[in-house]
């Protein structure tokens, strides 16, 4: 960041010697202040049409994303505006140590909160591919705001630890077994531990759905002797779950990398090429927060229409859908109950219509 005593990083501690150069000079604020003025007003935009979508569908899964947009603004707001902008230009004047450290606590639940949001979406589109019938009854919105509830509430308490924090800017001396706890503490909550969950699941989905693809393509050609059309394509919402898991992957190893380099090879306080790699990672991390709106667009069609209708005042037909949810409802709730054989008929039919459906954000 800029010459100034640098106060950038997602938590704080005292001043140190002279640090290494920062050779970006201005160019962190610039774009800070860009990813804000352009990731907030998308993310809100997000918010409003996930809540007309969430309010007319019904389904869990507008919920998680909810969640997400929700807690991307949150970290937007305490880890780019407070933590970027306002400490480069006024926290690192004379300001109380415990506001710094309260801060880089804040700062940290918002980065757990943000990362961790995505798991219970995962879990849900596992469930809906792998498990249809378990997912029609245990998916459904209230459910997912208790899942969302307890996650923001875990994120929360995991940040608390981290109002021990040492700037890797300031810190000249060598890591502590603290920093060294905390450290890894970090990494495995925000990168290894969900990005083990997402491969696994994502593994088990794409191995799912090909699995179900053949089947049907071998079913079709005994029947009819052609082959099905585009046997490999991936439906919208498991290619959008894939899409921002893996762009949050990507774009959150390199701090991770750093981050590690720091601790065992070389401080960011003493050499500016960590110190240049440190300032560049973060830049790619926090534009994880502004790009899954680009993401929504370009996989879903009801999301676009909600979108526009958002930007055009227009208000969404609300009233016919919930109808139409309710009318449903009994039929999609009876998957369990043992009845009669048109009863059951019925049973067999909307299973697989659910299926079909759960391609389809």
């Amino acid at each position: 960041m800029i010459d100034w005593p640098n106060g950038t990083a997602f938590g704080h501690l005292e001043e140190g010697p002279p640090r290494s150069e920062c050779v970006l000079g201005y160019i962190p604020v610039v774009y800070y202040s860009a990813l804000l003025c352009v990731g907030v007003p998308v993310n809100i935009l997000t918010l409003v049409a996930l809540s007309r979508l969430a309010d007319r569908t019904q389904k869990a899964l507008y919920v998680y994303l909810l969640a997400l947009t929700g807690a991307d603004i949150l970290s937007q707001l305490f880890i780019i505006f407070v933590g970027f902008l306002l400490e480069t230009a006024v926290f690192h004047r004379e300001v109380p140590t415990m506001l710094l450290r309260s801060i880089s606590m804040l700062e940290f639940a918002a980065n757990h909160a943000s990362i961790w949001a995505t798991v219970p979406l995962t879990v849900d589109r596992y469930v809906a591919l792998c498990h249809p019938l378990l997912h029609r009854q245990i998916s459904y919105p209230a459910r997912a705001w208790k899942i969302i509830a307890a996650v923001l509430a875990l994120a929360l308490v995991s940040g608390v630890p981290f109002f021990w924090w040492s700037d890797l800017w300031r810190v000249s001396r060598p890591p502590t077994s603290l920093d060294c706890i905390l450290i890894w503490t970090h990494v495995t909550i925000i990168y290894f531990l969900p990005c083990s969950i997402f491969l696994v699941l994502n593994s088990l989905i794409i191995h799912r759905l090909r699995r179900r693809q053949h089947q049907q393509q071998r079913h079709h050609q005994e029947e009819s002797g052609q082959q099905l059309a585009a046997p490999g394509r991936l439906g919208k919402t498991t290619g959008m779950l894939l899409a921002i898991t893996s762009v949050f992957t990507v774009l959150w190893a390199p701090r991770t990398v750093v981050v590690l380099y720091h601790l065992y090879v070389s401080s960011v306080h003493t050499d500016w090429r960590v110190h240049l790699a440190y300032d560049l990672a973060n830049m790619l991390a926090m534009l994880n927060t502004a790009v899954n709106f680009f993401l929504y667009c370009f996989v879903s069609k009801p999301f676009r229409a909600a979108v526009r209708d958002v930007l055009l005042l227009k208000g969404g037909p609300l009233h016919p859908r919930h109808q139409l949810h309710h009318r449903n409802a009994p039929v999609n709730a009876s998957t369990s109950s043992v009845s009669s054989g048109t009863k059951r008929l019925q049973r067999e039919i909307t299973p697989l219509q659910g299926r079909r459906s759960d391609f389809i954000m």
